[in-house]
């Protein structure tokens, strides 16, 4: 068991349909305990998700775009654990007119909430864990921080500002491992091909991009599996990853490697 020992914050889970779920019922049959954040409304719909998980686990308030509640996070983890071995950032949303391919009809503010709800957030998640983030003995042998992403190098067809939200993050992963660094901790990427969960039913032309990966990927694409992403995140989770950060490690089934022609039949 590869996360053995070690402790898991997980954000992001709204059911069991979630690439978050995935997760942390995957780092608890890989031998870790878990923790989920939610807030609001959302937090009953996480309670009984996590009701369904393989061992029980808590939920803690966290809204990302709260100073509160992030001031608070450290103390309310040391509720249950003494320190963080990893965490899994795992949030984003953008509003209803900053997608669709409204991108230049877009108003700043929806602009903006994107931003902060979907890249600043992963500085603030880190920041407001700092003080309890596990560290070792050697490089790379602190704590690991990953987030899920959705390549930003293309603008996607009805992304708009959620795809300027992602590129965002991407440069926040980046100085994020460079200031990290220093304490041993590893900051680093999922960029997943798409999957179906509750955020992706907000994206207009979602089915249409699914079907487009199924067609185009290498190695195919189920919309449906959110497994192959949450090993990736366990991976770079787990000490096998010890020496990885400031990487963007794509789980689309080769998507991003090729380009738009029909992909060769076997053989």
């Amino acid at each position: 068991m590869i996360l053995k020992g070690k402790r898991i914050l997980v954000t992001g889970i709204v059911n069991r349909r979630s690439i978050a779920f995935a997760v942390a019922e995957r780092a608890q049959q890989e031998g870790a305990e878990v923790l989920l954040t939610s807030f609001g409304r959302i937090r009953r719909m996480t309670e009984r998700a996590a009701a369904r998980l393989p061992a029980p686990t808590e939920v803690i308030e966290l809204d990302v775009n709260d100073d509160d509640d992030l001031e608070a996070l450290a103390s309310e983890i040391g509720k249950h654990w003494d320190g963080v071995d990893g965490a899994l950032h795992a949030i984003a949303h953008a509003p209803v007119d900053a997608l669709g391919g409204n991108f230049m009809q877009a108003p700043r503010a929806s602009a903006v909430e994107a931003f902060e709800t979907s890249a600043y957030s992963f500085k603030a998640l880190a920041q407001a864990l700092r003080p309890v983030l596990a560290t070792g003995d050697g490089p790379g042998s602190g704590s690991s921080l990953v987030g899920l992403d959705f390549d930003a190098t293309v603008a996607w067809p009805s992304y708009d500002w959620m795809g300027v939200a992602k590129a965002a993050l991407e440069s926040t992963g980046r100085y994020l491992a460079r200031d990290l660094g220093g304490d041993g901790h590893r900051v680093n990427l999922i960029s997943a091909g798409p999957v179906r969960t509750a955020a992706a039913g907000g994206v207009p032309g979602f089915n249409e991009l699914a079907g487009l990966w199924g067609e185009r990927a290498p190695l195919g694409w189920d919309a449906g599996d959110p497994g192959p992403v949450a090993d990736a995140v366990c991976f770079l989770l787990s000490d096998y990853a010890r020496m990885i950060s400031g990487e963007i490690v794509h789980v689309d089934g080769g998507f991003h490697a090729v380009g738009v022609g029909p992909v060769p039949e076997a053989g």
